[in-house]
């Protein structure tokens, strides 16, 4: 087929020989199968920031962090400069997620590389070579959902321990393989620790496979492996180690509003004393 302008590049280096066919086209990117060398692997090509329909992408960007003091400043500013270099952020925010979550032992197509907007990366085959199919057109066994569930827990769980949350997870996004499910689109991955929203996105992330799952076994859908996963990350006991029982209890306790007012008056009287040393000894200076 024609060589899509965005590819171009890639095979003017010599890293794409030929473009096989198209795979798919979606909300923020479209993907190719291509030929490397002797290599079948496909080019996930994003589209332009005006052309893509993710909803809410500011609630995924928050707490991403930029390097480049400069680039930051730009991206808060919102110039022409900042809004080129969030687009490039938001491209590699994937391809960082792939090899950070590889490394953890969350199984993900293995990426080669993020080029000009294009990222270049393993396609998942089946044991005939075909693409692998989506979660949501493949029809379980009970057996074979309680497998795939007990493995996506496990994935959720170690990328948390390594800092990330999905935030788009679903069945439409994990591919079936022999070996199981293999996740995929992670270019709105959040930070677990400095999203504000980052919570609720685990919490719809692993709701959402135990959902799908417990159709093929519904004893799937008593289980809490979101919150409790949360509760553990939240204290600091969530480890790769850590066994899951999928059972949560949830705390009677109120919470001592007044104690906490008095915390943050402590604070607000803490902080103008500092303020007020600070006024000082720049007057004696």
């Amino acid at each position: 087929m024609k060589i899509p302008k965005r590819i171009q590049p890639l095979v003017e280096e010599g890293l794409v020989d030929a473009v096989l066919s198209q795979l798919m086209s979606g909300k923020e990117a479209s993907v190719y199968i291509v030929k490397s060398g002797d290599n079948i692997r496909c080019a996930k090509v994003y589209k332009d920031v005006d052309k893509r329909s993710f909803k809410q992408a500011v609630k995924y960007q928050e707490g991403r962090k930029v390097r480049n003091s400069r680039r930051a400043r730009a991206m808060e500013k919102g110039s022409k400069f900042g809004r080129d270099q969030q687009e490039q952020a938001w491209q590699s925010a994937e391809v960082d997620a792939l090899y950070k979550l590889a490394d953890a032992g969350v199984r993900v197509p293995q990426p080669y590389g993020c080029f000009s907007g294009v990222l270049l990366m393993e396609l998942v085959t089946d044991d005939e070579g075909a693409v692998a199919p989506r979660l949501n057109d493949v029809t379980l066994t009970p057996e074979q959902a309680l497998r795939d569930h007990s493995l996506m827990i496990e994935y959720t769980k170690l990328m948390l321990c390594a800092g990330i949350v999905h935030g788009d997870l679903s069945e439409f996004n994990v591919l079936v393989d022999s070996q199981g499910p293999v996740i995929i689109d992670l270019p709105q991955a959040v930070d677990a620790a400095a999203n504000n929203n980052a919570q609720w996105m685990f919490a719809r992330d692993v709701n959402n496979m135990t959902h799908y799952y417990s159709q093929f076994a519904n004893e799937l859908s008593q289980t809490q492996y979101a919150k409790e996963m949360w509760a553990l990350f939240e204290a600091g006991n969530l480890t790769p180690e850590t066994q899951l029982s999928g059972k949560f209890k949830d705390s009677n306790h109120i919470a001592d509003v007044n104690a906490v007012l008095d915390e943050i008056e402590a604070a607000k009287e803490e902080e103008q004393q500092r303020l007020l040393r600070i006024n000082d000894a720049y007057v004696e200076s």
